[in-house]
């Protein structure tokens, strides 16, 4: 069993997705099911979800990302206090944005084995507290 944190993009892929990113991501919920893995995310990632629907007044798409977030097998963290330094460290890289920082941040806090993203300048942050961050392809399931 690994703590595995899911980048915002992982969601948008599963739910609005098609073709292989989102076969991709199908196949590694169900990997993660199966393994009996720990899902993990942040509320920046609903946050960052219902940017776009909210903007296009699209409530049943809102609904569906809530939904997900809400689910049996999905802890969303809150980014708290003591995730501040970790933010910073990971700001001290200009390429880096608030909102990845934040993500990173939050993940390191938690003490994830692994960090799914499909952004590849997430990929090369080492931080403590993240055994290894990779992208969805490149997932080693």
């Amino acid at each position: 069993m690994s703590r595995i944190f899911l980048d915002t993009n992982f969601f948008i892929y599963l739910i609005q997705g098609t073709g292989p990113q989102a076969e991709r991501t199908k196949y590694l919920l169900n990997a993660f099911s199966l393994r009996r893995d720990e899902i993990l995310t942040s509320v920046m990632t609903l946050g960052e979800l219902l940017v776009q629907p909210m903007r296009m007044g699209d409530s049943v798409l809102v609904e569906k990302y809530r939904k997900i977030m809400r689910s049996p097998g999905i802890t969303v963290l809150p980014f708290l206090e003591n995730g501040a330094e970790a933010f910073a460290r990971v700001r001290m890289d200009k390429n880096i944005k608030p909102p990845d920082a934040i993500q990173l941040a939050t993940a390191a806090i938690a003490g994830c084995d692994l960090f799914l993203t499909n952004d590849d300048r997430l990929t090369r942050v080492a931080l403590p507290g993240i055994h290894f961050v990779t992208s969805f392809d490149k997932a080693p399931f």
